[in-house]
């Protein structure tokens, strides 16, 4: 840990706030959650008492002192958005000429460039000494591998190299973001790298340097937190600036390379002296090893990583003032792992040893034969060493990737080393009676609020502004840290913001919240919010429009039932009943900062006020909406009897915190791209002159994945021509295509329009078929796709397909007739007249974008301006009805005409569908193909249990060939249960012989068939399940099977209510009690409960 008393606010202090007639509404913007508040931050600016971000620390100490800045930054990672700002303005670093910032591909062999410039014949030797520098995440380290191995065998001829390394990464099918330390593990312990962890966001900088000096004796990696502690925004007191950086970096090489230090040592002794200097320079006392503890104890903790040794650090200090003999060993410098100095540092008394590393996964975890890289090097120190009469147990405290670590969960680990309950020491009696979670933080200091909200409210950004207008305030320290979860709801995220008279350091989600604010009711029914608010607490949602009558209807019982049980104080915000929000919603911001400051400091509001119109709005805005604020802002009683509300269902399964799978929100408007007509001699110049004019032949150019040219082998209806569904297999010839695929991917299609009704277009619209259309590319806007106007209409351009009302908007402004302008404008706007007539314009006319253009003829966009506002051509997925192990040169789908008749008596069609039904056997296709969440176990012996309805059972047809493929291999396959849902047998029992064949040979164990029209009684797939409740439990409980669901949304309750009833009954024949719910969300995580509907 490193403390630090509070001091001057430094750089976050307000502007004044200017008087006279012109008065600008401050708009508060976040640019990047890696940035200090998200705001921009100049170079000159850092450096004393200031608000920053480790990761903008790092980002200064790299820029300042290489000559090469090489990053290698996943898309909203933001990495080196700093450093990329920097470059664009021209600054300077400390040898008079800006750092070249290289923004690099992620990729294999991406790092070569690096290498290239190092090690170039023409490499100025001026510069040989000069740093060069690395900032990348973890996850991306695979792919700079092979070149950092080339880096460390000719570094005796390299400039210093450090790698600024932010441990993030994705957690397989969680798809969360995790601190990723095992990937820098490996890493530097094969190719013989330094390693240098940072233990706080205070000494980010410091790290960031030393590594940087370190790199001068081996190449380093600098690691660090980069999911929490690189994005918190917190003042640290000590900041140097350039020179300060400057002046540090050449004294302590000075003092390294003096005539005492030039005598030849080993590694571990040049590392050790050069941490004295650097200890010297600046008046620290960091070690290699930090102990941190009882002076005797019993058990030790040994501790790598950045949030790990912060929490380890002050729950070994809390519980040594509780008289617990236990203590914590952080590491600082893990390569080289320096024995003499650990023997040195761990206390003598210690009799259990636990080395908390990280491995890979939860599998890892559980697999005994699997050891965390630091519990070797503990195990080998402890071993090897003649300390101990009888040397100390030392235990294997592994932990995956994806733990999150809290004050409780390293108490937890604590208590592995330790035959005493420890938490006890900790607990504090609360009003009600309850035992408090461990604590760290003095809730008579600090302050803390959190904020719960969908991504796209209007009040997305008041946290964070908030955050700046209390930090103003140079008595306060605050820290501020947002997430985001962009797979619930559409996007949601949190923000925790802390205020105190001290330093903070609490890197974990606040969990005794003075105020919460909840910014949309639906997140009551997915997060479980309240158990982040303290008892007594107050909390604030957003409720645009409820009456209180109403108030009781509208709220969840377990969150009535935890009000009253917290004794909170609820504060109901309804924005919309101030006129000035109800007409201009972008004010909602301003309203929402001003309803928490009257509510969380009520007693500051009008200083609040003021420093919160020097971060947004103005003061005039904010003290007119103070005003008004108590018709809209009102504080509900609670009654009693919420506390024994009692529900008729079962509670639900409610998330305590957001998983956060990504540092921004998702954007969900995307720009068009211009484009622009051309003649046909500027394509002829780009097929001419290829490299003048960077022309590059693709298949399909339009679309942003790989493609294939198949051809069709087989196309046969598979239900009777006379039967209202056309239901076909389609199969096509892979040839040389190169197209491969696995079990349960789909396949997509690039579909192309009809040609005669392209045509009709094309005269309608009076367009040329031969002009060229230039058109920006999607993925790169530099890039340039030319195209004919029929091309991109039968590819490009879905014109046949369904407006979103955005296209009306867009149309109306090339409308001449001004009630067609009128119209048009109505149906594009958010009037209900308006709504009604787009909803049945969509849903019942199915009206499509050619059908308005010819209905709207006074509205006559260019094609260019076409191409803009109507969406582009999307493929259409379908699941693989094959095995490339059975048919290795083909692949197969199962496929239903999608077709009806509008209200004209117009035959309308799925594009796709129709596209596929009509190819004759050798056409031509374009497809790629998607992977799915459909995979099989990764034991042949698991169980499968299938459900498919209609077209859903094509992924299961290429299991059960699967499945027959390994037992004709000879291996032991598991038991295979398959239901299928259709209306008829005679119509629909869609490759019936195959599923009897199978079962015939034994590859099939079950066949459930569920035709729901052939009896007086509907039998539906969840009947079918329902009957065979015990193989089910056999199956899916017993031998571990996993259950997949393919096909529509209707059977998803039904059919997980027979899994949830097999899962009750199984735990009461064993005498056990779960929550079948609970159950079910476990399999899901596992991937043995696998949905893919539509």
């Amino acid at each position: 840990m490193h403390l630090q008393p509070a001091g001057s606010n430094g750089p976050a202090e307000p502007q004044p706030i200017r008087e006279g007639p012109e008065k600008r509404l401050k708009r508060f913007k976040q640019h990047s959650t890696s940035l200090p508040f998200g705001q921009r931050t100049a170079l000159s600016s850092i450096g004393g008492p200031t608000y920053v971000t480790a990761q903008t620390l790092i980002q200064q100490v790299a820029y300042t002192l290489s000559d090469k800045l090489w990053t290698y930054s996943p898309e909203t990672f933001d990495l080196d958005f700093a450093v990329k700002d920097w470059f664009r303005q021209g600054i300077e670093n400390v040898y008079g000429y800006p750092t070249n910032v290289e923004s690099m591909q992620i990729r294999q062999g991406a790092a070569s460039i690096a290498l290239g410039y190092i090690f170039s014949k023409d490499f100025d030797l001026k510069k040989r000494y000069v740093p060069q520098s690395i900032l990348a995440s973890s996850s991306t380290l695979q792919y700079l591998r092979m070149a950092l191995d080339q880096l460390s065998l000719l570094y005796s001829v390299a400039s210093p190299c450090v790698a600024h390394i932010a441990a993030i990464d994705y957690a397989g099918a969680s798809s969360r973001l995790v601190s990723d330390y095992i990937s820098a593990f490996s890493l530097a312990e094969e190719l013989g790298f330094g390693m240098v962890s940072s233990i706080s966001a205070y000494e980010a900088q410091h790290m960031a340097l030393f590594s940087t000096l370190l790199a001068s004796i081996i190449p380093t990696i600098h690691i660090y937190d980069g999911v929490s502690i690189a994005r918190e925004t917190t003042r640290v007191i000590d900041v140097l600036d350039q020179a300060g950086l400057h002046n540090t970096y050449k004294a302590v090489q000075h003092e390294i390379s003096a005539p005492g230090g030039r005598k030849k040592v080993d590694l571990d002794t040049k590392v050790l002296r050069m941490l004295n200097a650097f200890n010297g320079e600046l008046g620290t006392q960091y070690g290699v090893f930090e102990y941190y503890g009882h002076a005797t104890p019993d058990s030790v903790l040994v501790v790598f990583g950045t949030v790990e040794s912060s929490l380890a650090s002050q729950i070994a200090l809390s519980l040594e003032r509780d008289g617990v003999k236990v203590g914590v060993l952080n590491v600082r410098v893990y390569r080289p792992f320096i024995e003499e100095e650990f023997l040195k540092i761990l206390p003598g008394s210690v009799k259990t040893v636990g080395a908390m590393g990280q491995v890979h996964d939860q599998q890892a975890v559980s697999d005994s034969s699997v050891h965390s890289n630091l519990y070797g090097d503990v195990v080998a120190a402890i071993t090897f060493s003649d300390k101990w009469a009888t040397p100390p147990a030392v235990i294997d405290v592994k932990y995956a990737r994806e733990t999150v670590w809290t004050p409780v969960a390293i108490a937890a680990a604590f208590q592995l080393l330790v035959k005493k309950p420890i938490l006890q020491h900790e607990g504090k009696q609360t009003e009600s009676g309850a035992t408090s979670p461990l604590q760290l933080l003095d809730p008579s200091f600090v302050q803390q609020y959190t904020f719960w909200d969908i991504d796209t409210s209007e009040s997305a950004n008041a946290p964070v502004a908030l955050g700046q207008a209390l930090a103003t305030d140079s008595s306060n320290n605050v820290t501020t840290k947002t997430g985001y979860d962009n797979l619930i709801q559409g996007g949601v995220f949190r923000s925790d913001l802390r205020k105190s008279k001290k330093t903070i350091e609490a890197y974990y989600s606040i969990d005794a919240a003075d105020v919460v604010y909840v910014g949309a009711e639906s997140l009551l029914k997915t997060f479980d919010i309240l158990n982040g608010l303290k008892a007594g607490g107050k909390i604030i949602l957003r409720l645009p429009g409820v009456k209180d009558d109403d108030l009781e209807k509208k709220l969840p019982d377990e969150f009535k039932r935890g009000l009253a049980a917290k004794s909170a104080k609820l504060y109901i915000l309804d924005p919309p009943a101030i006129e000035v929000i109800a007409n201009d919603p972008a004010q909602e911001v301003y309203l929402t900062e001003v309803a928490f400051l009257r509510v969380a400091l009520p007693t500051l509001e009008k200083t609040g006020l003021q420093k919160l119109a020097s971060v947004n709005g103005t003061i005039e805005t904010l003290e007119e909406l103070a005003k008004v604020l108590d018709s809209a802002l009102r504080l509900m009683e609670i009654p009693e009897t919420w506390a024994t509300e009692e529900s008729d269902s079962m509670p639900p399964s409610l998330v305590k915190d957001i998983y956060t799978n990504s540092f921004a929100a998702y954007d969900k408007i995307e720009v068009e791209p211009p484009t622009y007509l051309k003649d046909w001699k500027t394509a002829a110049k780009g097929l001419a002159f290829k490299e003048a004019y960077g022309t590059k032949p693709a298949l399909r150019p339009d679309v942003n994945v790989k493609t294939f040219d198949v051809r069709v082998q087989e196309n046969r209806r598979l239900t009777p021509p006379s039967y209202d569904r056309n239901i076909f297999h389609i199969e096509f010839d892979l040839e040389d295509s190169g197209l491969t695929y696995d079990i349960g991917e789909a396949l997509g299609i690039h579909a192309e329009n009809d040609e005669v009704e392209v045509e009709d277009f094309i005269k309608f619209y009076k367009l040329d078929p031969e002009e060229i259309v230039e058109v920006r590319s999607r993925d790169n806007p530099k890039v340039l796709e030319n195209r004919t106007v029929y091309q991109a209409l039968m590819q490009n351009v879905d014109i046949f397909g369904r407006p979103p009302k955005r296209f009306y908007e867009a149309l109306a402004e090339f409308a001449d007739d001004p009630d067609e302008r009128k119209e048009l404008a109505t149906l594009g706007g958010p009037t209900k007249e308006g709504n009604q007539e787009f909803k049945r314009r969509a849903e019942v006319d199915t009206i499509t974008y050619a059908d308005i253009l010819l209905e709207f003829p006074s509205a006559h966009p260019s094609f260019d301006d076409i191409v803009r506002i109507v969406s582009p051509m999307k493929r259409r997925e379908y699941s693989i009805a094959s095995c490339q192990k059975v048919t290795p040169n083909s692949v197969a789908l199962m496929v239903v005409v999608v077709g009806w008749v509008d209200p004209k008596g117009r035959g309308r069609f799925g594009q796709a569908t129709r596209f596929l039904n009509k190819l004759r056997v050798g056409a031509a296709v374009t497809v790629s193909v998607k992977p799915s969440v459909m995979k099989l176990p990764l034991k042949s012996t698991q169980p499968l249990i299938m459900a498919g309805l209609g077209t859903g059972l094509a992924p299961f047809r290429a299991f059960v060939q699967y499945r027959a493929w390994e037992k004709a291999q000879g291996k032991e396959i598991g038991s295979v249960l398959l239901y299928m849902g259709s209306r008829h047998q005679r119509e629909e029992y869609c490759y019936g012989e195959e599923w009897e064949a199978y079962q015939d040979a034994g590859v099939i164990t079950l066949l459930g068939r569920a035709f729901s029209r052939d009896q007086p009684q509907k039998i539906y797939i969840q009947d079918r399940m329902r009957q065979t409740m015990n193989d089910i439990i056999q199956a899916y409980l017993k031998e571990e099977g996993a259950f997949y669901l393919c096909g529509p949304t209707w059977p998803v309750p039904d059919v997980t209510q027979v899994l949830e009833d097999a899962i009750a009954r199984d735990a009461k024949t064993l005498g056990k009690k779960v929550t079948p719910r609970t159950e079910i969300e476990k399999l899901k995580e596992q991937l043995r409960y696998v949905l893919e509907v539509y």
